[in-house]
């Protein structure tokens, strides 16, 4: 009975966040066909430079203890974290503004537009505001709020879908798109704090000088490995907007852009809810055993849940990109087929980020990200000795991520001691060969 009551719980869980996400996600699908009218791919290639520079600063925004909140048995310490996590985003940001506002012009050149320089000095206000939604967010997992996400979601993605329209037909370019994520974010941020507030202002009082000064030594391996091991994915990430913009052209990274929304959205939703829920589900077990069972489980339903759909918006995008998206897109398609590969692979091993936090090896996912970094920064250094054309060195790009891909989740099976490894890995490399051939064609 009592089983039946977790699973019902945890199917509950999954939804409630599932439909939030999915509203929150249809929308930019919804408006991306006049988003694509009103903006060029140089608009969202200075958009994607923006978010990519404001994504890997925003990780050392909370110093990673905002994942200690889920830990703790007693509520009085998670929410002391949680005032943990938003003193270190302000204290992030304020030198982040420095930085910014001593070293601008050096910044600018560095990233290779111009277009970027004014837009620098909002990354302080990114950097905060993810900082203390992100902290809020893991407080409200811990507390089951489930409807308190979902309805912030929504509100962030309908804020920042209007605000994009409308400057959008002002003429805003580039600006538009930017202007638009902060307020969607500090819109959000917001709504979350303040229903966090009023549930749960009493907590508030538990909040002691000493006691936060305890449980960051008690959760140091979060700042000391995990957030070292954060930096580094963020960069391994991102690395490629920078790349494509500084030596290549803003519309490459408008497309590569574009590509990942079209291909993620769909599926993200799902993906977002469901590991939200495995992290609560797992985040107070050691047992390798029941890890590995839920990893298996996840694996399986996401790709009977989302292969044929993938496939089908992947490979029929020949079709539907221009009519949908306009002539100002045809390439589109292109950058749709050779992504492919590393999304999807990258959607069925979305859970195995998680495992090393939940057993404590934040050591271990820190190697392993700095190990995918250079492999991929030898890569980037290639492009200076060979000569590729465009869409080679984006399929070998692509090709290189999805391997990386894939040592992850196999070296994580290893260290759970995974029985079904074999398995689950032969038929996720199955998939990827498979899918390469397929994208070689089509840049042949």
């Amino acid at each position: 009975m009592n089983r039946f009551g977790t699973k019902s719980e945890f199917t509950r869980n999954v939804l409630t966040l599932m439909t939030g996400t999915t509203i929150a996600q249809a929308i930019p699908i919804a408006i991306s066909p006049i988003l694509t009218r009103l903006y060029t791919p140089e608009d969202f290639g200075v958009f994607a430079l923006y978010m990519s520079v404001a994504s890997i600063l925003s990780v050392v925004a909370t110093g990673r203890y905002e994942l200690a909140i889920m830990l703790p048995k007693k509520d009085e310490d998670a929410i002391n974290i949680v005032a943990i996590s938003i003193l270190i985003s302000f204290l992030v940001s304020f030198i982040a503004l420095l930085i910014i506002f001593f070293f601008n012009a050096q910044i600018t050149t560095l990233l290779g537009n111009s277009k970027i320089s004014s837009w620098l000095y909002f990354i302080p206000i990114t950097i905060v505001l993810t900082g203390i939604y992100q902290s809020f967010n893991y407080w409200s997992n811990r507390k089951k709020q489930y409807k308190r996400l979902a309805t912030s979601r929504v509100i962030q993605s309908g804020t920042r879908a209007t605000t994009n329209l409308g400057m959008g037909f002002g003429g805003f370019g580039s600006s538009g798109l930017i202007l638009s994520s902060i307020l969607g974010q500090g819109v959000a941020t917001a709504i979350l704090g303040r229903m966090v507030w009023q549930e749960d202002k009493r907590r508030l009082e538990e909040v002691k000088r000493l006691k936060i000064f305890a449980l960051s030594r008690r959760y140091i391996k979060f700042p000391k490995f995990d957030l070292t091991s954060a930096i580094i994915y963020s960069i391994y990430t991102n690395m490629a907007v920078m790349f494509f913009t500084k030596f290549f052209e803003s519309s490459v990274s408008g497309f590569y852009f574009f590509a990942n929304r079209i291909i993620k959205l769909p599926f993200s939703f799902f993906i977002s809810a469901f590991s939200d829920v495995f992290y609560q589900k797992l985040s107070r077990t050691t047992d390798y055993i029941k890890i590995a069972q839920e990893l298996n489980s996840f694996s399986v339903k996401i790709f009977k849940i989302t292969f044929i759909p993938f496939m089908f918006i992947v490979y029929s995008s020949f079709y539907y990109v221009e009519p949908i998206f306009g002539k100002e897109w045809s390439e589109l398609y292109i950058y749709i087929s050779i992504f492919s590969m590393p999304i999807y692979i990258g959607l069925l091993l979305a859970p195995y980020g998680h495992v090393l936090k939940i057993i404590n090896r934040q050591e271990v996912s820190m190697y392993l990200h700095l190990l995918r970094l250079l492999v991929l920064g030898v890569f980037f250094i290639s492009y200076f000795y060979v000569d590729y054309t465009l869409l080679w060195f984006l399929f070998i790009y692509a090709v290189i991520d999805t391997i990386l891909h894939l040592f992850l989740g196999f070296f994580v099976d290893n260290i759970i001691d995974n029985k079904e490894k074999i398995t689950m890995n032969l038929y996720k490399v199955f998939l990827f060969i498979s899918l390469a051939f397929i994208n070689l064609k089509i840049i042949i």
